[in-house]
């Protein structure tokens, strides 16, 4: 009995993770927040690996807390530690580095159908597809999650009792393949500040 409950359970997993791979349909609009409040963070799927497309670049995130009395801290950095983890296991890697990067491309990726829609509108210079639902609350929670995530990260901050935590996601994008060698070629770092959230509301 106990197996077939495993079994069972198992498929659904399995039935959660390739519907949120599936592409944007009305079933899917519909059953996104369910099935993305199960998935998230921990069994977010990323297949940009095997993408045509695969990313180049590095991202991630630094964080600073606003005091009660009003001073703002310096900027944490909050991804390289996990970062630098994992390069130095790699038999055993830790995958905490995972629920930055996951996230930070959960604010930043959206739906590949939409995102090639409002880049076919944008080059013919019309007015911006807006973001659906679906789309609104998948970056909220994203923001929600890094917002949290640092301030486990900091927890020595204004003495521990941080007002306000704010995060500021950065990506550097790597040169090309073909310009490896050019010493000329630089990288180009982009930074998003996120908005700041009470601390109290992230516990």
């Amino acid at each position: 009995m106990a197996l077939l409950v495993g079994a069972a359970l198992l498929g659904l997993h399995f039935l959660a993770a390739s519907f949120s791979q599936m592409p944007l349909n009305p079933v899917k609009l519909r059953h996104f927040e369910t099935v993305s409040g199960y998935l998230d963070p921990y069994f977010t799927q990323n297949w940009m690996l095997f993408a045509p497309d695969p990313l180049a670049d590095n991202r991630g995130i630094l964080a600073r807390a606003k005091c009660a009395d009003g001073s703002t801290t310096e900027y944490y950095d909050v991804t390289t530690k996990y970062v630098e983890q994992a390069q130095h296991s790699r038999f055993f890697p830790s995958r905490m580095s995972r629920l930055v990067t996951g996230n930070v491309q959960q604010i930043n990726g959206g739906d590949p159908v939409l995102n090639r829609l409002r880049e076919a509108e944008k080059e013919k210079k019309k007015k911006e597809i807006p973001l659906m639902p679906f789309e609104k609350t998948s970056q909220e929670e994203a923001i929600r999650f890094l917002s949290r995530y640092s301030l486990t990260q900091m927890s020595g901050v204004c003495g521990g009792k941080p007002d306000q935590v704010q995060v500021r996601v950065y990506i550097q994008e790597l040169p090309p393949w073909s310009k490896r060698k050019d010493p000329k070629a630089e990288d180009k770092v982009t930074v998003q500040d996120l908005k700041w959230l009470k601390a109290g509301s992230l516990l």
